[in-house]
């Protein structure tokens, strides 16, 4: 029995250290593919990337960035022949986590090209219609 609770006492430990390397290595990657409010706006206004929008068609219709598509992130896998391979793709959501969760799963499929804006439709400071 002692040798049972050795070896399941080392296990959880190589676990943890295991989750917790991935951890620091996925906030290593999210700082990669993370965009500010001021570079999105920027790099929208000059044409060097679109947006996506990922709320619900609700929240979209209340209020949304002038040309920006939506495709909820329910719809993402789905829908991805409608992202653009070809340039700089910015997921936006009210706060930032969606977007987060879009990207990762994004990038999970192929598209190293999309990133996530940070702090969402909360803090923008560009048009809204």
């Amino acid at each position: 029995m002692g040798k049972f609770i050795l070896k399941l006492w080392v296990m959880s430990i190589a676990m943890i250290v295991t989750m917790a390397t991935g951890c620091s290595n996925s906030m290593g990657e999210a700082s990669k593919v993370d965009v500010s409010i001021e570079q999105a706006f920027k790099m929208w206004q000059n044409k060097e990337a679109i947006i996506i929008d990922i709320r619900t068609p609700q929240e979209y219709k209340e209020g949304h960035i002038p040309g920006v598509a939506n495709i909820p992130l329910d719809q993402l896998v789905e829908r991805n022949h409608e992202i653009p391979t070809d340039k700089k793709v910015l997921l936006i959501c009210r706060s930032g986590n969606r977007s987060s969760q879009g990207t990762s799963l994004l990038r999970s499929k192929g598209f190293g090209n999309v990133y996530n804006i940070t702090k969402g439709m909360s803090s923008w400071q560009g048009p809204i219609e």
